[in-house]
């Protein structure tokens, strides 16, 4: 009986409270050594006839005899031979009970942190779900409790301990043992979060007395002093944040302290709060919601688990396990959890969403606070109905504040003169995020660039701040290179003065709305919204690239042909996906052939009429709602309603151009490196050949690819030629004999 005296811990005589959590755990197997003793004192009392028993001694655990059937039916043990042994041991074990109890509470009290009392603690365990936890830590540690389990449970194949052992270590009565059946139950904390029920040796649909007990690696390392996150989570977890300072804050303090304020209230009850809180924050602004989550949880000196909820998509068989593990998380933890793009999970199908809407529910009932992000409002209220529920919006931030962030988070780069944080600000409607990452990414761009000059030019932060634009506006429309500049393009003066005032309007955005408070008086219409209207050719794509090359930006070409459906309701989703990604992109929208949907609507004579108005005012909405730039293109301008032209910030009409204005386009067009014949003479030219800007533009390429074929530099003859070729492809007629004849006379 030598190998199964108790193993206690080390001396702590003259102390009354535990000085280590392993302390605890070694006097705690103390105990279980006991009950060991006990049952094996019990079993050879039992097995006192085992060696008449022949063979079947010899084959114990494999084979069982007569006389070990009736003592199997008979479980007497008041006449047990070892009866002294065994009241002394009780007797041991209840001084034990005691001590144990007693260093528990002192240690509770003079705060020493004991890794088993803390989890029973956050997972309201009792004292025999407590001793089941042991008996399952035992063989973690130390391979004798296999081998005395295996003796034990009469089973040398059986290491681990099974329900029925651990009935028997713990239960005196049969009575107990039924009642500590439930500790077993798949919602009971045991099976839910600490232990791993398996079937025995028999195989599927075993009794659950006999089924195997293993102790969760978490669990282990957890009472072990290890409380990292589960292995089985690092790929869905994007971090966690202990408590922490989170620094500088990028979102709205008012808002803040609301959400604060009312935690604070909502947990401030004595006992057990009401219910926990679910929180939906939706906007644009993936940084300011997380850090406002961030912030805070360290206000309330609680931990935050991120978990990416794209990543939960990608293995919907495993979706319910792992989102327990993310529950027993946030219990382990101590931590509240915040699920990035959330609202992804709003197409899922109706056996899906009961998944997780069950799964949420205990984690709202487990966490005290629960975050999902998104992008849209009422995308995820299927999932949280009937629990306390908050939506709150981040939108991005006006024009002042997304000024004060490039300041602020500029504090830790250098950057050259000609930087404008105004500019900025009013052309890219960025949120703090981007602005961080875009600002990263202009540092990264001037070391490629430069190893010797770190400071930051403006060539680089445009071309940062065009990375971190979306890009998925270029499914739905053109995206335009912008090549042209105010050299380039040969207008009226009062249409290159409107042109510049558009440009105006977008530069100095923040001072008007902001600083002088323009802002304030505007619900909407913050951005610009202009009609080029004019014949082909007569220069409104070009207009459109200046302007897209004197801000700097992105510019996107929508042909309206393709977006108008003759399906009720579909022009509307095509244009509304299209603002919506265009907010994204910070993008000049330029749409073209704006006659497929403008058209003289002042009298309506059947319904198609009448849903062609509603397609119009939903076009003109979204672009007085869009902050960004917005510009319409058509042909034929007197087919558009007066009434829609008053919603138009800037009209500017393209003419035909003139003898003179004709003169200045050819003079333009010509890149500076073509070779031209003296003998070109663009005064004849404009003179003979009266076509737009980008008939022109057609005629001077065609005319210089003749000339490369010839070898020889660009003539007369090359243009005339080309000339001919362009009228043939516009079905116009043109006197080119006198064109001819007065070339011949120079």
């Amino acid at each position: 009986m030598s190998e199964l005296q108790p193993v206690t811990g080390k001396n702590t005589l003259g102390r009354t409270e535990y000085a280590t959590s392993w302390e605890h755990i070694s006097d705690e197997l103390a105990r279980l050594d006991i009950r060991i003793r006990l049952q094996f004192l019990k079993q050879c009392d039992n097995n006192k006839n085992r060696k008449s028993d022949g063979i079947f001694g010899q084959l114990r655990g494999m084979a069982i005899s007569g006389s070990e059937i009736v003592q199997m039916l008979e479980e007497d043990t008041e006449n047990c031979q070892y009866t002294e042994e065994i009241r002394a041991l009780k007797a041991e074990l209840k001084e034990l009970d005691s001590r144990i109890e007693s260093k528990r509470a002192a240690s509770a009290e003079k705060g020493v942190y004991l890794a088993l009392a803390e989890l029973s603690q956050l997972l309201k365990l009792t004292h025999f779900e407590e001793q089941c936890i042991v008996i399952c830590l035992a063989i973690e540690l130390d391979r004798k409790y296999q081998k005395l389990f295996a003796i034990l449970q009469d089973d040398m194949t059986l290491k681990k301990p099974c329900v029925d052992f651990v009935l028997t270590l713990l239960c005196e009565s049969k009575e107990e043992r039924i009642k500590a059946r439930r500790y077993f139950d798949a919602e009971a904390p045991l099976p839910k979060y600490i232990l791993c029920l398996t079937d025995g040796a028999s195989g599927n649909h075993d009794p659950l007395i006999s089924r195997v007990l293993k102790l969760e690696e978490r669990i282990v390392n957890f009472l072990l002093g290890y409380n990292h996150m589960d292995s089985g989570l690092t790929y869905i977890v994007n971090g966690t944040y202990a408590r922490k300072d989170t620094g500088s804050v990028y979102f709205s303090q008012e808002k803040h302290n609301k959400i604060l304020k009312f935690v604070e209230l909502h947990f401030s009850q004595v006992g057990k709060p009401r219910e926990n809180v679910i929180f939906y924050f939706y906007g644009p602004d993936g940084y300011s919601k997380r850090q406002q989550a961030e912030t805070l949880c360290n206000c309330l000196d609680i931990n935050l688990i991120i978990a990416d909820t794209v990543r939960l998509l990608e293995n919907p068989a495993q979706l319910t396990e792992i989102l327990l593990l993310l529950e027993r998380e946030t219990i382990l933890l101590q931590s509240a959890i915040y699920f990035e793009d959330f609202d992804c999970l709003s197409g899922a199908d109706d056996t899906y969403s009961t998944k997780i809407k069950y799964v949420l529910e205990s984690i709202a009932k487990s966490c005290p606070l629960t975050f999902l992000s998104g992008e849209s409002p009422g995308k995820v209220y299927k999932f949280v109905n009937g629990l306390s529920f908050i939506e709150m919006e981040f939108e991005v931030p006006p024009d002042r504040t997304r000024k004060e962030l490039w300041e602020e988070m500029g504090k830790d780069y250098k950057f050259a003169s000609d930087i404008d944080f105004d500019t900025l600000a009013g052309k890219f409607r960025f949120t703090p995020g981007k602005i961080k990452d875009t600002l990263f990414t202009a540092q990264e761009l001037t070391r490629w660039r430069s190893n010797e000059d770190s400071r930051i030019g403006i060539k680089d932060l445009h071309a940062a701040c065009r990375m971190q634009s979306s890009h998925k506006l270029g499914t739905l429309a053109q995206k335009l290179k912008p090549k042209y500049t105010w050299r380039d393009i040969v207008l009226l003066p009062d249409q290159v003065k409107q042109l510049e005032e558009i440009c105006n309007q977008v530069k100095y955005r923040q001072l008007v709305n902001d600083t002088w408070g323009f802002g304030h008086k505007l619900s909407y219409g913050k951005g610009v919204n202009a009609l080029f209207s004019g014949p082909p050719g007569t220069g409104k794509t070009m207009a459109a690239e200046v302007i897209a090359n004197e801000l700097d930006l992105d510019l996107y070409k929508i042909d309206l042909a393709q977006v108008v459906s003759k399906y009720i309701g579909e022009t509307e989703k095509n244009l509304q996906k299209i603002f919506r990604e265009a907010s994204e992109s910070n993008a000049i929208l330029f749409f073209d052939e704006a006659d497929a949907l403008f058209g003289k609507r002042s009298e309506i004579k059947d319904a198609h009429d009448r849903y062609a108005n509603v397609e119009i005012a939903f076009l003109l909405q979204k672009m007085e709602e869009y902050d960004g730039i917005t510009i319409l293109a058509t042909n034929l301008f007197g087919n558009i309603d007066s009434a829609f032209i008053r919603r138009i910030q800037f009209v500017i009409e393209f003419s035909f151009p003139d003898e003179e204005y004709r003169k200045r386009i050819w003079e333009v067009t010509f890149p500076s490196e073509t070779p031209l014949d003296k003998g070109v003479d663009f005064d004849l030219l404009a003179s003979e050949i009266r076509l737009s800007g980008g008939n022109i533009k057609n005629i001077a390429l065609a005319a210089a690819f003749l000339a490369a074929k010839d070898k020889d530099r660009v003539k007369m003859a090359h243009l005339l030629q080309a000339a001919r070729r362009e009228h043939q492809k516009l079905n116009r007629s043109w006197n080119e004999s006198n064109l001819s004849r007065r070339v011949l006379e120079k």
